[in-house]
Formats: C-alpha cells, structure tokens, sequence
C-alpha cells in the first residue's frame, strides 16, 4: 500500500526513524507536528537504537510486509529486528504513578502486568494485568522490569491485528545505552522518551515511520512524509 493514506491526513504529530541499513542496529530520531499541509520539526534529532538484528518490514499502516516494489526481510516473533512501516500509537506505560506529560492514556505497571509474546496465547499481543484474565501463555515480557528500560513504554501499534507469529510487544522504552540494542523495540535516553510522551496526543493522531534511509526517500513522497536528516544525529 503507498499513497496519502499510510499516514492519515488527521495525523499532526509523527516521529521518524531512519536507520543507514536493514542490519543496522541504530536509527536517528525525529519529532514533527504538520503544519497547514508541511512538517515542522520539532527539536533536533537524536539517536536511538533497535532490534540487535536490525529492522524488518512489519505489520501497520502501510499494510503487511513490504509495500509494493518493495523488498526487505519481513518481521516475524523472535527474530530480533524492529519493524519497518508506518504504526499508529497506543498508550503510554511506566513505574511512576503518573506520566511525564501530554494526553496519551498512561498506566501505572507493577509486577502483574505482562506483554504476552506466546502465539498460542489469546492474549497474543496484548498488554495485560494477570490479575484480571486466564493466563494461557507460557512466555511474556513484564512490563515492571528489574532495571530501568520500562520506566516509560509506549506501545507501537505493530501486528495490531495479533496474526500469530507476526511479532508483539513492540515499544519506546529507555535505552542500556547507544550500543546496546533490543529485541525489537525503539529504545531511546530517559529524557528524549520523557520529552516525546509529553508530547503526544492522542487527538493528534500520532504516527511513528521507521525505514532504512533509502526506503525513506523513495517513500516519502507517496507517503507524504518530511524529508530525510541529511545525517544521522550524534
């Protein structure tokens, strides 16, 4: 799928990931907010990291997979690639009792909450306090970590149909540091990941793009995306 709809015409805020390959491992960072019918930056870019393995097409906005003329690995559970596309996003999550900021819907995590990553499970892809349903799964990801990383989530809208194995539990989270990267997430400094949920509002329609740099330039146009950083943030 490309043209107008990959990125909906209500959309006023979008981040963009650019990564310099497939394989690559880190991605620089941006905020915009549509202006009229243009992309203002907000800030300057900053860096982040991804799946260890680098970036696969995922499943969101501009469809399943790679788009049309398009080529690339394709994302799948476990593989430890971020997924590539365009993704709505969901709410935000965290050990404090409140967030950072902004409007999107936060809740507060302790050790009940999961992100369940088993396919068999019928919370496949889900986000849920154990307390309240059947636990059918034999593998998740706690969303009230023993370190830091989940301090601040926000949860990426890839999969958002659950089609099993098609990979689950995708984030913003805090970064180890910049070279360490993640099974799959976008991770990023506390600060940059506390500035960014302030910033986020629901009613805004907000949209996250991660591509390898050149998939970037040759879908901007279609996708009516701003132009690509001339280089990767320091």
């Amino acid at each position: 799928m490309t043209g107008p709809t990959v990125v909906p015409s209500e959309t006023r805020t979008l981040i963009t990931g650019i990564t310099e390959g497939w394989d690559s491992a880190s991605a620089t960072l941006r905020l915009w907010h549509r202006d009229g019918d243009g992309w203002r930056p907000d800030g300057t870019p900053w860096s982040g990291v991804l799946g260890h393995a680098g970036a696969a097409w995922g499943r969101g906005l501009h469809g399943d997979g790679a788009p049309a003329g398009h080529a690339g690995p394709v994302k799948a559970e476990g593989d430890g690639r971020s997924p590539a596309g365009a993704f709505g996003l969901r709410g935000a999550y965290g050990y404090a009792a409140a967030s950072p900021g902004g409007a999107l819907p936060y809740t507060p995590v302790d050790a009940s909450w999961h992100c369940v990553d088993d396919p068999a499970s019928r919370q496949y892809g889900r986000i849920v306090d154990a307390r309240t349903v059947a636990m059918d799964w034999s593998s998740s990801e706690p969303m009230r970590r023993s370190d830091a990383l989940y301090t601040w989530v926000v949860d990426i809208a890839h999969n958002p149909g659950a089609v099993r194995g098609g990979g689950s539990c995708i984030f913003f989270h805090v970064w180890h540091g910049p070279k360490a990267g993640t099974a799959g997430c976008t991770a990023m400094p506390r600060p940059a990941i506390e500035r960014l949920i302030a910033a986020l509002d629901p009613a805004d329609r907000p949209v996250y793009v991660l591509l390898p740099r050149e998939e970037y330039a040759a879908l901007a146009p279609a996708w009516h995306l701003p132009p690509p950083d001339a280089a990767p943030a320091k």
